[in-house]
């Protein structure tokens, strides 16, 4: 890894550090785009196993940038810990299914597909701020723990803490934005627990005696990265509890917008429908 990469990804973990803490999504979806361009160019790991890798490291950052994140939120009384009880239990069988399971059957080009289609329906939502019936509530535990499922098989096929769903959700259900951003940074924990040591079981076969890798994690560039993304997430949640809801919101919105853009540009490419 040469020193140009390296700074790069310092100030990469600067970046998703700061949005996790700010809009409660983990910090994955904004690292994957970014560490596919990255392991591929300078060849890091399998050319085939790019967007794999990608996103397992993505993933495994959120493993100690959403607990940074929690502990800030958790601070300021935004979490609501019922609802990450009762999703939790779901969030880790749909995490560790995708990781061993669901992952390794995908290509790089359906993966990328896959992460660009729940982004950009997201997006939508977030921008469009359809407002819920007023009496509309979260779910019981039983419907709680299929959500928890979805949610953490999405999360594990696209690098991210959740909070691409699990933030609309829950403003569907009446819980409000900024309540919802902060929960939503404390689900992510789990999630990335989950499917981090699935991608590390699922990998182990194929990747395990590759330089740099364990599993489908390459872990030098996860240690740079957390080593500044801890520090911004709580900068990030101070800047969430201040910000007006409807500029948190476009926010929101506008990221994921570009996000799912680039990696829609990224499966067309490999699926061979653009040069």
């Amino acid at each position: 890894m040469t020193l140009v990469t390296a700074l790069f990804l310092l100030l990469l973990g600067c970046f998703s550090g700061f949005l996790a803490g700010l809009l409660g999504v983990g910090g994955g979806m904004t690292i994957v785009p970014f560490l596919t361009l990255i392991f591929g160019i300078y060849q890091l790991v399998p050319s085939e196993y790019v967007v794999h890798s990608a996103i397992a490291t993505a993933m495994a950052t959120i493993v100690f940038t959403s607990l940074s994140s929690m502990r800030a939120h958790h601070r300021m009384g935004g979490v609501i810990w019922r609802i990450v009880l009762q999703i939790t239990p779901g969030i880790i069988l749909g995490g560790f299914l995708s990781g061993t399971l669901i992952f390794q059957w995908l290509n790089m080009a359906w993966l990328s597909f896959v992460f660009a289609l729940f982004v950009f329906y997201s997006a939508y939502n977030m921008l469009m701020n359809k407002k819920p019936k007023p009496s509309r509530q979260l779910p019981g535990w039983l419907g709680m723990t299929g959500v928890g499922v979805v949610i953490g098989a999405v999360s594990g096929l696209v690098g991210a803490g959740g909070g691409f769903m699990s933030v609309p959700f829950m403003v569907w259900s009446n819980v409000p934005l900024k309540k919802a951003v902060s929960t939503s940074a404390a689900i992510g924990f789990p999630i990335a627990v989950a499917n981090s040591f699935a991608y590390i079981i699922g990998g182990w076969n194929t990747l395990g005696e590759h330089d740099g890798m364990i599993g489908y994690l390459y872990w030098p560039a996860l240690l740079l990265l957390i080593s500044m993304s801890m520090l911004f997430a709580p900068l990030g949640a101070k800047y969430a509890q201040i910000l007006p809801v409807d500029k948190l919101k476009k926010i929101f919105a506008l990221l994921l917008f570009v996000i799912a853009s680039m990696m829609m540009h990224k499966a067309l490419e490999a699926f061979g429908l653009i040069g």
